[in-house]
């Protein structure tokens, strides 16, 4: 067995147990425990659930680093509301953009908007737009928090709070995967939360402009992304490992993720 092959191991057995651990927790504690563990990203689309654990780290003043990915096809509304968000909560969200000769790479192969015209095209587009983006946030990240909820859409039926994400290597947290969207809103409400004013006109997940439409009454919470997809799983890649995914991935040192491990023994 090599050591990649224990650090996994190890991992998975840490994954388990903050499982466990996080279930008993309400937010604040679910976010303060992680970030005791070691460098800890959370990244933002600057969502509704995403608001909520954006104000939690501000309120809390938590050391967790926040990141977004600035696409550079974002609806100004979500990129008047990161620095709304910023001044709020006294915090720095910080951008990472996709470089001038990747996007004019996949402009000269598919065309500016080719991504409606295939699968594979799409994919393309948010390798470029995200996934290499994904890569450069979480460099040296040994937890990541995300702001995936069980009832977001069928294929995040089963979110758990803790998993290891084999393909980068690291922790992901998911701390809300127990909220539905009526305690989200509730929340936003009482705690009086700068959200996106588009999910007031019908846009309960905001990704880029032209990949977003607003969903129509009935419909599930994801299913204005990449509507002119016939599959009701797509995803863009950044949860769900698509073919292409590897190659945005950072090479990571494994001797680099023991440390997480260490700090959690106390909570083995």
């Amino acid at each position: 067995m090599t050591f990649q092959d224990v650090a996994r191991l190890d991992h998975q057995a840490l994954a388990a147990n903050l499982d466990t651990r996080l279930a008993g927790l309400d937010l604040a504690g679910r976010l303060s425990l992680v970030a005791g563990l070691g460098r800890a990203v959370f990244t933002t689309s600057l969502g509704i659930e995403d608001q909520v654990i954006t104000a939690a780290i501000g309120t809390h003043r938590l050391p967790i680093e926040i990141s977004t990915l600035e696409t550079g096809r974002l609806f100004r509304e979500t990129v008047d509301l990161i620095a709304e968000t910023e001044a709020r909560y006294d915090l720095e969200i910080i951008r990472f953009y996709p470089t001038k000769d990747d996007v004019d790479a996949f402009v000269e192969t598919y065309g500016i908007n080719g991504f409606y015209d295939s699968v594979e095209a799409r994919h393309a587009c948010c390798r470029v737009r995200k996934l290499v983006l994904l890569a450069q946030a979480l460099s040296g990240a040994e937890i990541w928090i995300t702001g995936l909820r069980r009832g977001q859409s069928g294929n995040r039926a089963t979110t758990p709070f803790a998993e290891f994400d084999a393909e980068r290597n690291l922790i992901k947290i998911n701390p809300l995967a127990d909220w539905d969207i009526d305690r989200i809103n509730a929340h936003v409400a009482s705690e009086h939360i700068p959200i996106n004013p588009m999910h007031a006109r019908g846009y309960p997940s905001i990704g880029c402009e032209p990949c977003t439409r607003a969903i129509k009454p009935g419909e599930p919470e994801r299913a204005g992304r990449w509507w002119w997809e016939n599959d009701e799983k797509r995803e863009c890649g950044l949860h769900v490992s698509e073919s292409h995914a590897s190659d945005a991935q950072a090479s990571e040192d494994p001797a680099a993720r023991s440390s997480v491990i260490q700090r959690a023994s106390a909570i083995r």
